[in-house]
């Protein structure tokens, strides 16, 4: 059952397959493709009758900084993250951005639909798009010193997983999403958004731990309960909600002040408009439309 993957590799190791994110000088940022390669390898796990656990990791010293803003940021003109108006003058159609990116959406909610249970173990950094591939596993492990969080939430994304507000409830999504903030693992861990934070030294132990004892389990034990409690929150709106998060998404990659953030990163590199966007200060001052009142 082997297969090449150009963004990932996949291994297995007795009763467990393990799904590294291969882009270690990108801090394995998601590429166009990786989404597809992300399913394609749990779909390989699922397939095997050898494997019950799946642990999804980054090489390197990330897990995943997110999308990679120097393909889909700050190259000029039109790319999968951005559509400039034509020569015509037509504006960007929502509906191409969004069979975009809901097709990476479900490509990263592969984790969460697979029968068998996945495990994130994050090291460095799950920032950003990296965040929606990790919250999408049902456990994640992080280093006590790694970051997690989804700094576009303050200009040019929004996260269309919408796994936030599963895993931590509403008052402390906002908390999050409504500052863009990164917190560490030991934080994550205290707030209930990631099942535990260890040390860096302790981090491969401590999930290795946790895939072998749940691979002592027969898969149609792991498969019963993993669906009764997917079930569980499903049924809460997610797919709804999923929809509307990766709509918005597009919108905020496509307002003005997504499109000061586009210029921003073609004229002065990704890095500098993100300093810019993380900085503090106020956000594209004097380029918000005003608010509309009926």
């Amino acid at each position: 059952m082997s297969e090449t993957f150009q963004h990932l590799l996949y291994e297995k190791d007795g009763r467990i397959a393990r799904i590294t994110l291969n882009r270690p000088d990108r801090l394995n940022a998601i590429a166009s493709g990786m989404p597809r390669e992300i399913a394609r390898a749990v779909e390989l796990a699922n397939e095997d009758d050898d494997i019950h656990v799946i642990v999804l990791t980054g090489a390197g010293r990330a897990f995943s900084a997110g999308y990679d803003l120097k393909d889909f940021a700050e190259r000029r003109g039109n790319n999968q993250g951005a559509q400039a108006a034509d020569a015509d003058g037509r504006p960007w159609d929502p509906m191409v951005d969004f069979n975009m990116m809901f097709a990476n959406t479900k490509d990263f909610m592969s984790l969460w639909r697979s029968y068998k249970p996945t495990i994130a173990k994050v090291r460095g950094f799950a920032v950003a798009g990296g965040s929606d591939i990790a919250l999408c596993c049902d456990l994640v492990v992080m280093a006590e010193d790694a970051k997690i969080g989804y700094p576009p939430a303050r200009v040019w994304g929004c996260p269309t997983t919408a796994m936030w507000a599963y895993r931590l409830g509403v008052e402390k999504a906002k908390r999050m999403l409504l500052t863009g903030d990164l917190i560490t693992g030991k934080e994550a861990a205290d707030m209930g958004l990631v099942l535990e934070a260890v040390s860096e030294e302790r981090l491969d132990a401590r999930v290795d731990e946790l895939a072998e004892r749940m691979a002592g389990v027969p898969r149609n034990q792991l498969m019963m309960q993993k669906l009764m409690l997917n079930r569980a929150v499903e049924q809460m709106g997610m797919e709804t909600t999923q929809m509307i998060a990766t709509l918005f998404d597009g919108i905020t990659r496509h307002s003005p002040e997504g499109m000061w953030f586009k210029e921003m990163a073609e004229e002065k590199g990704f890095q500098d408009a993100v300093k810019m966007r993380d900085g503090g200060a106020p956000i594209a001052e004097g380029v918000s439309r005003p608010t509309y009142k009926f």
